[in-house]
């Protein structure tokens, strides 16, 4: 009698504990990261009142089974599903990672090592990348002195130190003009007073000043409007009028004369323009007078591709200013290469149409000025980028992550931290990149995988588990009852 009732109490304690487990589940449907538990149950304590016994050939007797009372039930184990990859939730925020595949952020609190799924990530005072679930730091893998990934000892990945929170300027070395030149442009027609067609080129010298250089172009004095010589080599006289730099010209001095008006000086200093040292002279107003250039720009006047620059078929115009000049002038020490090859001299509406582009063909050494702190950008990759305003980005470190033999072996520490275990597998410190097991997702999170439909099922049978076994509590006080009331 006395058995039942203990068997009823066993029943009610691992229903109980069940039942927890569902409501932490449940209170857990919203939070980042979480993975829901599971309970079992083991039956325990049998008492053994006849044991087996096997059958006798010399009396025909059969063999008979043990005879077991069993005593109640225990909880087996509680087990979470850390495998794999729960729901995404999309924030679109670029701090927000969420890990596809079976691996954990490595994160670092109050001096521990701890593993988490939750990536919502942020810069704390420190400029250290943190996750904002826990407040601890995340950890990964800095940079060396050639900026590349130093794969050693994970550490915090220190973001916005001073050296970050600039970049440095670099120098303008090609410029790129693509476009049609008509020759039929009034402004390309052969004048002594014309001006020609301007090209306005900019650049940055080495410490991010940016520069504009007036160029020109205006055929070479000749047999152009003769029609029988339509077909031949058509040539253009590639000069420069100014060097600008925010809106002044930087190849002119002035001072004021007694009546407060700017007066020029002359200067001595000369640009040198695909090879050819051009003096200039500056008068009091402020007049520039360049030599003449021997720069020649050349198309087939029959297919009106382009022919050469100076001779060059490669369409090279080198430009270099005098570094004998002002103390402040600080161009790329081998000048800009500026790319003519790109134009045209097709046939037009009489107006030349040539767009020059800072870098290359390629968009290579197009140069920047210097440029402030924009921002952070996190690739799948985990690698992270410093983002300037001046479109310049800096690798700034690589976000590492762990994976364990049993990841359901972690030990849960609260606020979504998890601790290894003797049964999960040892950390090895340095981490592994997570293009190893899979690949990081930016602007998401990943959501509990907290089923509901399941949960709620869950609590009605153990609900309805912890109702029978206290029924079999009230039947056998009800037993005992009326055993003690058979004296009356």
């Amino acid at each position: 009698m006395m058995r039942s009732l203990w068997s009823g109490v066993s029943g009610l304690k691992v229903h109980q504990t069940k039942m927890d487990v569902i409501g932490n589940n449940i209170a857990n449907v919203n939070t980042i990261g979480f993975r829901a538990g599971t309970v079992n149950f083991t039956d325990v304590f049998y008492q053994t009142t006849q044991p087996a016994a096997g059958p006798n050939a010399n009396t025909g007797a059969a063999g008979t089974n043990a005879f077991q009372i069993g005593l109640g039930a225990n909880v087996a184990s509680y087990s979470v599903n850390m495998s794999g990859t729960g729901a995404t939730n999309r924030t679109d925020r670029g701090m927000d990672v969420m890990i596809n595949g079976d691996a954990f952020f490595v994160v670092r609190k109050n001096g521990g090592t701890y593993f988490t799924k939750a990536g919502n990530f942020n810069i704390d005072a420190a400029g250290t990348l943190m996750c904002e679930t826990n407040g601890a730091t995340v950890l990964g893998w800095g940079v060396d002195e050639n900026g590349e990934i130093r794969k050693d000892t994970v550490d915090a990945l220190k973001l916005m130190t001073p050296e970050n929170q600039s970049s440095a300027p670099n120098p303008t070395t090609n410029v790129t003009l693509s476009g049609n030149v008509d020759r039929d442009d009034k402004l390309v027609q052969y004048s002594e007073t014309g001006t020609g067609y301007p090209i306005s080129v900019s650049f940055y010298d080495n410490l991010g000043n940016e520069y504009t250089a007036k160029l020109t172009l205006m055929k070479v004095p000749g047999d152009e409007n003769d029609a029988a010589n339509q077909n031949k080599a058509c040539t253009f006289n590639v000069g420069i009028s100014d060097i600008m730099s925010n809106g002044k010209s930087i190849l002119k001095y002035s001072e004021l004369d007694e009546n407060g008006n700017p007066t020029y000086k002359p200067t001595d200093q000369y640009i040198n323009l695909g090879g050819q040292e051009l003096k200039y002279n500056v008068d009091a107003d402020g007049t520039i007078t360049f030599d003449s250039s021997n720069a020649m720009l050349t198309f087939n006047g029959s297919t009106g591709k382009f022919v050469s620059v100076t001779g060059e078929e490669e369409g090279m115009l080198n430009l270099t200013l005098n570094p004998g000049g002002q103390d402040n002038i600080a161009f790329p020490l081998d000048g800009v290469d500026i790319d003519f090859s790109g134009l045209t001299m097709y046939g037009g509406k009489g107006g030349c149409s040539i767009d020059p582009k800072k870098g290359d063909k390629g968009g290579n050494n197009a140069g920047n000025a210097a440029g402030s702190l924009n921002g952070f950008a996190i690739n799948p990759d985990g690698k992270i980028y410093a983002k300037y305003d001046n479109g310049d980005e800096k690798l700034l470190g690589q976000i590492a992550v762990a994976t364990f033999a049993n990841p359901s072996g972690l030990e849960a520490q609260g606020n979504s931290l998890f601790a290894t275990t003797l049964n999960s597998g040892e950390f090895d410190g340095i981490g592994e990149e997570i293009t190893a097991v899979g690949s990081f997702s930016i602007g998401a999170l990943e959501a509990s995988d907290v089923d509901l439909a399941t949960e709620f099922t869950n609590m009605i049978t153990t609900q309805r588990g912890f109702q029978a076994n206290s029924r079999t509590i009230t039947t056998s006080d009800t037993m005992l009852e009326e055993l003690i009331n058979l004296k009356r």
